[in-house]
């Protein structure tokens, strides 16, 4: 294959941008050329900064030193940025990178509505990235793609094997967040251990909006936004990665329990019809037992090894009062963050969008 692709991860001391960092170790198609935060974390360690508990990363990688974020050198340097940067800061910053002839894929939420950038999840709307050529900066080689909020991940590649299939009328949803989702140090522990926090920021208009952006389509220079309606009720839990989602939907067709198991467990996605490294050989993962899906069980469903973590699982399927009810787990720092966005560079690579 021809010679890697150079990138910069962006946020590197966070905990999302950590999450890029073990997904880029010795990948096929991308070399990390720069790991990149603030000031105050110019010249330490990547080592020193370790928020990620649950992978061993190389002694090279823990040795390299974090650098300011120096936009003219990125974009002289680097074909791509992974962003995981906080929301504030990453709306100008990669706007600047854009318009700098880089390729941004970035986990924050600052131009997920943006007019023609694409919240995408390639095993659902890699159509979508048809916007990226209606960005002004596209002519220079720089655009923006976005992932999902991590709650709509989970659920969002299920709900497409689910509309294909049979048509979705609604959909609600009750997501049971992990509070590695509010980032490091996240929720204070005399706010989270032994309690249910009801309300999460903005997260349900999140939801609300996003999915009904992905599942529609875009042309003549806009997104045609979904007519499924989605309402959302969210809550943080006292667990670490894993968000756990109750699904009740109103389907189009009246298909039985097990019809809907295996349009669920058969589906596939471009990623997999293209063997993406990054990709979950089975993006959903259907489990018959009476108690699963479990964050703790669960949130590492997928292979093969690079794509742990990037498969969504869902159980308990079953029908009541002329609707359908199913649980996923889906791990919100891999598939729900850094692993979306590489999954969506790895797409974008292989469909010769850089």
């Amino acid at each position: 294959m021809s010679e890697k692709i150079n990138v910069a991860v962006l946020g590197a001391t966070g905990m999302i941008g950590q999450r890029f960092v073990e997904m880029l170790e010795d990948h096929p198609y991308f070399n990390i050329e720069g790991l990149y935060a603030s000031e105050r974390s110019e010249g330490k360690k990547f080592g020193d900064t370790l928020k990620v508990r649950d992978y061993a990363y190389k002694q090279e990688t823990l040795d390299m030193k974090i650098s300011k974020m120096d936009l003219d050198h990125i974009a002289k340097n680097c074909r791509i940025a992974f962003s995981g940067i906080p929301s504030d800061l990453a709306g100008p910053t990669e706007t600047e990178l854009a318009k700098k002839g880089v390729a941004v894929f970035t986990n924050a939420g600052s131009h997920r509505m943006d007019e023609h950038v694409p919240i995408i999840v390639p095993e659902v709307n890699v159509h979508q990235f048809d916007s990226v050529k209606d960005q002004d900066t596209y002519k220079d080689g720089g655009y923006i793609v976005t992932n999902a909020n991590c709650s709509s991940t989970g659920i969002v590649v299920p709900l497409k094997a689910l509309q294909d299939a049979f048509g979705i009328k609604q959909v609600f949803v009750s997501t049971y967040q992990a509070i590695s989702g509010a980032g490091y140090p996240g929720v204070p522990s005399l706010d989270i251990v032994g309690n249910v926090l009801p309300y999460i920021s903005h997260e349900e208009e999140k939801m609300e909006s996003e999915i009904a952006k992905m599942l529609g389509t875009y042309g003549n220079g806009k997104f045609n936004y979904s007519d499924i309606v989605v309402t959302a009720n969210c809550a943080r839990v006292p667990v670490i990665d894993g968000h756990t989602e109750s699904l009740v939907l109103e389907l189009k067709g009246n298909p039985s329990v097990e019809e809907v198991a295996k349009a669920l467990a058969d589906f596939r996605g471009e990623p997999q019809k293209l063997g993406l490294p990054s990709a979950p050989e089975q993006p959903i993962i259907v489990r018959s037992e009476p108690n699963r899906p479990q964050p703790i069980y669960d949130v590492f469903a997928g292979t093969p090894e690079r794509a742990r973590g990037m498969a969504s699982t869902v159980g308990r399927i079953s029908k009541s009062n002329g609707y359908y009810k199913m649980w996923v787990v889906s791990h919100n720092t891999l598939r729900g963050g850094a692993g979306g966005s590489i999954l969506n560079a790895e797409y974008a690579y292989k469909a010769g969008i850089l």
